[in-house]
C-alpha cells in the first residue's frame, strides 16, 4: 500500500522518494565526470607518453572522463567488473569478475604489468582506482594459483573480516597490489586518482594499494588468516612464513615519484545526501563515514539511536535525518542471499518493531549489495507487519541471512542499475 506523506512534509514529497533522492545524490556526488577532471595532470607537466591505467567498478567511468577532458594523445588499460564498462576510445576497457576474481582479470592484470615496464623517465601513468580493484587485478605471485585466491576470496568474504584484513592478506599473495604496480612503472612519474570505498580513506586499502607502499608483513597476513580459521594452500602457506611474498614498503625509491589523490569519497556523498534533506526541511545529521562491524549489530544500534531521538529527543531532536556510511561485514551463518546493507536494514527494522515515526534506507553506492544486482532496499513502520501477512518471518530471514529475499518479497529493494562509482555503503534513517 502506498506510503502517506506526513503533515510536515510537502504533499509532492513521501519518505520513500526523499530516501531515494538522498541515495542518489550521495552516488552522483561521486560520478567520475564530476570529480576526476579538476585532478588531471597539467598538461605541460607531460613531456613524454600518458598512459593511463586502472582498475575498480568506477575505473571505465574514470578513464572516459580522461578521455573527454584530456588535450592530448593517450592510450591505456583499464579493468571493471561485468556490467560496468563505458564506451571509450583510446583506452582499452576489461571486464571481470567481482568480488570473486576470474582468469580473465588475471591475464588483464598481467597485460597492465607488462604494459608499464620499459617506461622513461618523462613518461607519466595515471592510475585510476577504485573499489572493487582487488578482485580485478588477481595477478598471483609464484607458487600461489589463481584458484587458491579464488577459495581464499570466498572464505573471507564469508567469515566476517574486515574489509582491510582481506586487503592486507591480498597484498602480500598479488605480484601487481601492494605497490608493486607503481613499483614497475619506475622510472616514471605516477599520480593515482582514488575514489574511495574504505573506512578512513587508506589509500593502501583501496584496491589494495597497488600503486602505494604497504606497511604491513607476511605475518600479519599470516595472522589474520590463522585467526579465522583459514585452511591455507600449500603455496599460500610458504609464500607468508618465509616472507617471500612482502610488498613495497615505505621509503622504496621506486615509489619516489608516486602521489596519490583522494577524488570522492564516503564523507562527501553523506554530505550531499545531507543538503537533500535539508532543502526538504530536515535537520540532517552525519553519524559517521566510517561505521564498521556486523551488519546486523549495526542495525540494532541505529534504530536505537533513532529510538532515542524519535522518543526522547536526544541528542538531537526529530524531525531529522540520520546518515552514515563505512562498510559493515557479515558472518555467514545461513544460505541466504545477502548482502551486508539489506542484513544491516532488517536488524534495525526488528529493533525498530514498526515505530510509526522511522522510515530507512540502506544501500552500496555500487548497485551492488552482496553479490545480488540490487543496491539495498528501504523500510518503512509497517515493513515488519507486511512480512507477516504474507507469511514471511523476519527473524528466520536474519538468521540465514537473507536480507535480499526479504525485501524483494516486499517489494521494497532498492535497484539501481550499475552507478558506475563506489564510496561505500549509504544508511539513512528519516525520524518523522
Amino acid at each position: 500500500m502506498p506510503d502517506p506523506s506526513p503533515p510536515s512534509l510537502p504533499p509532492a514529497v513521501a519518505p520513500r522518494a526523499l530516501l531515494r533522492a538522498m541515495f542518489d545524490a550521495a552516488v552522483a556526488s561521486a560520478q567520475p565526470e564530476r570529480c576526476v577532471p579538476p585532478h588531471l595532470p597539467d598538461p605541460a607537466e607531460v613531456r613524454g607518453r600518458l598512459i593511463v591505467i586502472g582498475a575498480g567498478k568506477a575505473s571505465a567511468a574514470m578513464a572516459r572522463a580522461v578521455e573527454q577532458h584530456w588535450p592530448g594523445p593517450l592510450s591505456g588499460l583499464v579493468v571493471t567488473r561485468y556490467g560496468y564498462a563505458v564506451p571509450c576510445e583510446r583506452i582499452e576497457i576489461v571486464e571481470a569478475a567481482h568480488p570473486v576474481p576470474d582468469a580473465v582479470g588475471e591475464q588483464a592484470a598481467r597485460r597492465m604489468l607488462a604494459l608499464c615496464e620499459g617506461l622513461r623517465a618523462d613518461d607519466f601513468v595515471l592510475c585510476l582506482i577504485s573499489g572493487g580493484g582487488s578482485s580485478l587485478l588477481p595477478l598471483p605471485l609464484p607458487g600461489v594459483t589463481l584458484a587458491d585466491k579464488q577459495a581464499l576470496s570466498r572464505a573471507l568474504l564469508q567469515s566476517g573480516a574486515t574489509i582491510r584484513e582481506m586487503n592486507c592478506v591480498r597484498r602480500h599473495l598479488s605480484a601487481i597490489k601492494g605497490g608493486r604496480l607503481a613499483a614497475a612503472c619506475h622510472p616514471a612519474q605516477v599520480l593515482t586518482l582514488l575514489i574511495s570505498d574504505v573506512p578512513g580513506d587508506d589509500p593502501m586499502d583501496i584496491a589494495s594499494g597497488p600503486t602505494v607502499a604497504d606497511p604491513t608483513h607476511c605475518a600479519d597476513a599470516l595472522e589474520i588468516l590463522q585467526r579465522y580459521g583459514m585452511d591455507l594452500p600449500d603455496g599460500v602457506r610458504v609464500l607468508l612464513e618465509t616472507g617471500a611474498g612482502e610488498s613495497v614498503k615505505p621509503g622504496d625509491a621506486r615509489l619516489a615519484r608516486c602521489e596519490s589523490r583522494i577524488v570522492a569519497a564516503p564523507q562527501q556523498a553523506l554530505e550531499a545526501a545531507a543538503q537533500v534533506a535539508r532543502d526538504a526541511g530536515y535537520p540532517a545529521y552525519i553519524l559517521g563515514d566510517a561505521l564498521e562491524g556486523e551488519a546486523r549489530d549495526m542495525g540494532t544500534l541505529l534504530a536505537g539511536i533513532a529510538r532515542q531521538v524519535a522518543d526522547r529527543g536526544q541528542p538531537v531532536a526529530g524531525p531529522c535525518v540520520l546518515l552514515s556510511g563505512g562498510e559493515s561485514t557479515v558472518t555467514v551463518r545461513g544460505d541466504g542471499r545477502g548482502g551486508r546493507n539489506v542484513e544491516c536494514l532488517l536488524a534495525c527494522a526488528l529493533a525498530l518493531a514498526g515505530h510509526p515515526r522511522i522510515y530507512g534506507l540502506a544501500a552500496d553506492t555500487d548497485g551492488v549489495d552482496g553479490q545480488e544486482e540490487i543496491a539495498g532496499a528501504w523500510l518503512a513502520p509497517d515493513t515488519l507487519a507486511r512480512a507477516w501477512a504474507v507469511g514471511i518471518n523476519p527473524r528466520a530471514s536474519l538468521a540465514t541471512n537473507d536480507g535480499h529475499g526479504f525485501f524483494g518479497a516486499l517489494g521494497d529493494s532498492v535497484v539501481s542499475g550499475p552507478t558506475r562509482t563506489n564510496v561505500n555503503d549509504f544508511r539513512a534513517l528519516l525520524i518523522l
